[in-house]
């Protein structure tokens, strides 16, 4: 007797060598909480996972949210059997319902079976041609449907017709853990997404300046911050009242310099935050050239205030690209509702393009930034799970 199943390859983690076992693991642990609430069973042979024990109704449910799990290549909705030639064709047989051109594809990895990958494809496909006569035909080439047979070494073969695109990348936990600057706008969100492909735990930092910004402006970056958190595991958000900073920076320095010693000083609450919770990295949604606070110039005044690694998955990247991984992420209609972020306050009509290093420390001393950063970390009361 057949069963249902979904079948589970991952891609990357082929590459890993002796450190397999440790991603494999990770992956399997990172499938569980994705599932978490359904009822399944969760088996591994040889580089696949399978998912089965699980009623028909819950198996859209249990797709997409597998779809969202990086470290999987690609899903397959299968009818499981023990490996017999005969019973193989049976289940074949009884469950191709189609019409038209097919074509058999056999991938054997028992080395038990003698005959080649070619001869069973070859087998199946005249046991199929006889029961279904003159309704389908066979075309290796230009074929309508393409069955597939996956002939494992655990003793069963899985019969499938499609192959359905996972997240791909790496599963998360295995690169770490990283603090995302998370502004609210269309950049940031891909950024995180980005690093969470690459297995970069991602937890999120929000600065906000009430007055100057609404209470919607928060909402709509842990709304943001719950749209990563479907790809990944519980992140933590951080709320950061800027306020004070901006103020004092628009109070005590040049007006051409505020988006500089501003982003500065975020860098270096981030750091802080970084310090305190065991983060590895800072990760932000700066583009290269995109703005006046991303020249090559401000990345490294931005920089120079941190020992920690800052990554920049979005830094060779054009806006259409961006705006495009919004879109299929899931970020970008959120993203783009009129609720403005706090560096959106005191804009200068011509901020520096070049900044240079040493006139912005030279100009930052009329600041008391260790003063300023404590006192932003100190009263950072909201912490969220999100």
């Amino acid at each position: 007797m057949a069963d249902n199943c979904i079948l589970i390859r991952y891609g990357e983690i082929f590459l890993k060598g002796g450190n397999r076992s440790f991603f494999e693991s990770l992956l399997k642990k990172n499938i569980k909480e994705a599932l978490n609430g359904l009822k399944f069973e969760l088996g591994l042979s040889r580089a696949r996972y399978y998912v089965s024990g699980y009623g028909t109704d819950d198996e859209n449910e249990i797709l997409n949210r597998l779809k969202r799990v990086f470290g999987i290549h690609s899903l397959s909705v299968c009818g499981k059997i023990e490996t017999d030639l005969e019973k193989i064709s049976a289940l074949l047989c009884e469950r191709f319902d189609k019409s038209g051109r097919f074509r058999v594809s056999v991938n054997r990895a028992d080395n038990k079976i003698k005959k080649s990958s070619t001869e069973i494809a070859g087998y199946l496909g005249a046991e199929l041609l006889k029961a279904r006569g003159d309704s389908i035909s066979v075309d290796l080439k230009n074929f309508d449907y393409e069955i597939n047979a996956d002939i494992r070494e655990n003793g069963y073969t899985y019969l499938f017709y499609e192959k359905i695109p996972g997240a791909g990348g790496l599963p998360v936990g295995s690169s770490g853990n990283g603090l995302l600057l998370l502004s609210g706008g269309i950049d940031s969100p891909v950024a995180g997404y980005m690093a969470l492909r690459r297995g970069m735990r991602v937890h999120a930092a929000h600065f906000f300046s009430f007055p100057y910004t609404s209470v919607q402006a928060k909402e709509k970056a842990a709304d943001l911050a719950k749209i990563l958190r479907s790809y990944a595991a519980e992140p933590t958000l951080f709320f950061i009242m800027f306020t004070g900073i901006q103020e004092a920076i628009y109070e005590k320095c040049p007006n051409e310099y505020l988006i500089t010693i501003m982003r500065r000083m975020m860098v270096r609450i981030a750091d802080r935050l970084c310090a305190e919770h065991g983060f590895d990295a800072i990760i932000t949604g700066e583009n290269l050239g995109q703005v006046a606070s991303q020249t090559i110039e401000s990345l490294t005044s931005t920089g120079a205030v941190t020992d920690k690694p800052i990554l920049r998955p979005l830094i060779c990247f054009d806006k259409s690209e961006i705006i495009a991984a919004a879109k299929k992420i899931g970020t970008y209609d959120t993203s783009v509702l009129p609720f403005e972020d706090c560096c959106t306050v005191f804009l200068p009509k011509n901020p520096i393009i070049r900044p240079r290093l040493k006139a912005v420390e030279e100009l930052e001393k009329a600041l008391n930034v260790n003063e300023l950063v404590e006192q932003a970390v100190s009263e950072m009361t909201e912490v969220v799970k999100i």
